[in-house]
């Protein structure tokens, strides 16, 4: 295969993320790995070290990930198929996610009371049989 870019046409959105979210990894991989470098002695400039390190990781691993997203067949092919697959979702309004969101918040706090009352109920019935000691 040559040097470009497979089914370059195809796909375009979930390259574009994929290689956004690869490549803030990468550079936070990078800055912890300077980070990990503070205690080791260089025979140079710590700064030096740090910024060779990183220039370093991040040409590696992007060079890794450009394989992975642009040119390498399976994963474009998965890729490609994926944004097909997204396309012919349907996603709810936001009246339904808003409804949604209404209802599990009632149901967490009736739940959250259920347990609350049966609770009280049970430290005064275990009090009252002098099972269980409450400061008063």
């Amino acid at each position: 295969m040559a040097a470009g870019i497979y089914k370059k046409g195809q796909g375009y959105w979930t390259r574009q993320m994929t290689t956004i979210a690869g490549a803030v990894l990468i550079l936070l991989g990078a800055m912890w790995l300077a980070e990990r470098m503070q205690g080791i002695s260089w025979p140079f400039p710590l700064l030096y070290a740090q910024a060779g390190a990183g220039v370093l990781w991040t040409v590696i691993l992007g060079g890794m990930l450009y394989q992975f997203v642009w040119r390498k067949q399976r994963s474009v092919d998965f890729l490609v198929a994926t944004e097909g697959e997204m396309k012919k979702v349907n996603w709810s309004t936001r009246q339904e996610v808003a409804g949604s969101t209404v209802v599990v918040i009632c149901f967490a706090i009736g739940v959250s009371l259920f347990c609350k009352l049966f609770d009280l109920i049970f430290v005064f019935f275990f009090s009252s049989i002098d099972v269980l000691e409450t400061s008063t």
